[in-house]
């Protein structure tokens, strides 16, 4: 009878299967954690941008300089023209206007008379969009009906 020791199998496979799956695990909680930063990260940024009304914006267009910021209004009657980028037209409240150059295309709700909150930032006199919003709900009307008084 032969006494001798037989070969091991080969331990180092399982062991070298066990490290990589524990490593997996944490590659996959660090994917979602960078996830999730850049998600908090872009909703604290939506947050952040400051919305004015046109007579604010004017008024502190020195301070906001080449910041960004929503900017509300009203769309003025017959200002409504299509450029080679986008759209250009005006908003007024409360007496003072603005002209907005718009790249893009506007939301299908876009027209005249509607209260509308362009975002982008001031570029000379002239309010460089590239979003607009359009509110159109009974809501907002019973909430902001002092919004809505524009003559047209």
């Amino acid at each position: 009878m032969d006494l001798t020791p037989r070969p091991a199998p080969e331990q180092h496979e399982p062991q070298a299967k066990a490290r990589t799956r524990r490593w997996v695990p944490g590659v996959v909680l660090g994917v979602i954690l960078l996830a999730a930063a850049v998600i908090l990260f872009q909703g604290l940024s939506n947050a952040t941008l400051y919305f004015y009304n046109v007579d604010e914006a004017v008024e502190q267009k020195a301070d906001l300089g080449q910041d960004r910021f929503r900017l509300q209004g009203v769309v003025v009657p017959g200002s409504i023209v299509s450029s080679d980028t986008g759209t250009v037209f005006e908003v007024e409240y409360d007496g003072v206007t603005v002209v907005i150059d718009h790249d893009g295309d506007p939301p299908d709700l876009f027209q005249e008379c509607i209260p509308v909150v362009a975002e982008g930032r001031w570029s000379g006199d002239v309010f460089a969009s590239d979003r607009i919003m359009v509110k159109h709900s009974s809501e907002y009307e019973a909430k902001n009906p002092d919004r809505l008084e524009t003559g047209c």
